[in-house]
């Protein structure tokens, strides 16, 4: 393969020669758009090596915004969650098509996606008021470069761009956790009312709201004081959908203490009144978390029920998620292993759980330090007595 450099109006292109057709025509391939002769040179030696080594990719005619409308239907749509497909959507309409969307799919380059990272956080609200969380622009990163990722598979592009790029870094935030006292003034605060269940499984098991909700009276052992988390609950536009658990591990049995034991078998007594009182009116989904009438509790409507009681209960900005932050941490304070924490959590690895949880981890150094201490103590003091 041979290839020269040349200027063309204000720019420079190369051209690639490719020898001769099976009719002896000539052939060539233009690749053009370089503001400089160094810039077309570097990218004509890089493709010749990639001729040459069987690794080009014939460049897509598709404009990024093209090409991440395709992405989001081809393959978000049936690779993910829809509730995930719509978060992907908005980020590609409201911020990466308008930002990178013009460039040439084949042209896009690390510099055009740092610059827009820069510019994200410096000035990327909607509303004009500053810029993007680092973590906002994390997520942006991430999407983009999944999206690339899989252009990369399809052979649009021969590499992926946004693996050059360095995302922001977000701060650390320590995960907000109620202690023993704040989740029994919270269960007291609920008690009598819709929200005390949900509020009860949250704070004595960890589970995620969506699980709580898709929680079905088939997978609850009162006798053995066992749950099984089966499925989930997501709500997206088209209204709310059962799904698989987040994760594998997400499929587990959890242990139930007595008072969630108790807390159970006073609702399903409570249900059962209210199944006969509306009798055919009744929609029985065999739901234990469901609204009065059995139909599926949406997720946002528990979220807004839960947000107007913490706020009359003086617990203004506690997040129903921050029930299952503050099980997994008492449980840690208690000296429960941490394995065991991940596994009610139903987190993939113990590495997550540690990592989620690691500011309540050095109160526990300090306590293995204080028991260690004691036992050697002992055991020297044993030894100077015999």
């Amino acid at each position: 393969m041979k290839g020269h450099v040349r200027q063309r109006g204000g720019t420079w292109v190369f051209v690639l020669d490719l020898g001769r057709g099976s009719g002896g025509k000539r052939r060539q391939k233009w690749q053009g758009g370089f503001r400089t002769r160094k810039d077309a040179e570097r990218e004509l030696t890089r493709v010749l090596h990639e001729l040459n080594t069987g690794a080009y990719v014939e460049p897509s005619k598709f404009t990024v915004s093209e090409y991440l409308g395709q992405w989001l239907e081809h393959y978000a749509k049936t690779n993910v969650a829809p509730k995930t497909a719509e978060r992907y959507a908005e980020i590609v309409k409201v911020h990466l098509a308008p930002a990178l969307g013009g460039h040439p799919l084949a042209r896009l380059q690390p510099l055009h996606i740092q610059t827009y990272y820069s510019q994200a956080l410096q000035s990327g609200r909607r509303d004009g008021q500053g810029g993007l969380s680092a973590q906002t622009v994390l997520h942006h990163h991430r999407v983009l470069r999944e999206a690339l990722r899989q252009a990369v598979k399809w052979q649009l592009l021969a590499r992926n761009p946004a693996d050059a790029v360095e995302p922001p870094r977000p701060r650390r935030h320590e995960t907000r956790t109620l202690d023993e006292e704040a989740t029994a003034r919270l269960l007291e605060a609920v008690k009598g009312g819709r929200l005390y269940l949900p509020v009860l499984l949250a704070a004595t098991t960890g589970m995620r709201r969506g699980e709580i909700l898709a929680l079905r009276w088939q997978d609850v052992d009162l006798r053995a004081g066992t749950l099984a988390v089966r499925q989930s609950m997501e709500q997206t536009r088209e209204g709310c959908r059962f799904k698989q658990p987040k994760t594998q591990k997400s499929r587990r049995v959890i242990a139930l203490p007595p008072l969630a034991v108790e807390g159970l078998r006073r609702h399903k007594a409570e249900q059962a009144k209210q199944k006969l009182l509306l009798g055919p009116g009744y929609q029985d989904n065999g739901l234990v978390c469901a609204q009065p009438d059995g139909q599926p509790w949406s997720p946002g409507a528990l979220t807004n029920a839960f947000r107007y009681v913490v706020r009359r209960a003086g617990y203004p900005g506690i997040r129903f998620h921050d029930l299952r932050h503050g099980h997994a941490s008492q449980l840690l304070r208690a000296g429960i292993h941490p394995k065991v924490v991940s596994e009610r959590l139903g987190h993939s690895t113990v590495g997550i759980t540690l990592d989620t949880y690691s500011h309540v981890l050095p109160g526990l150094q300090e306590e293995a330090a204080r028991r260690i201490d004691t036992a050697l103590r002992a055991a020297s003091q044993k030894i100077r007595q015999s």
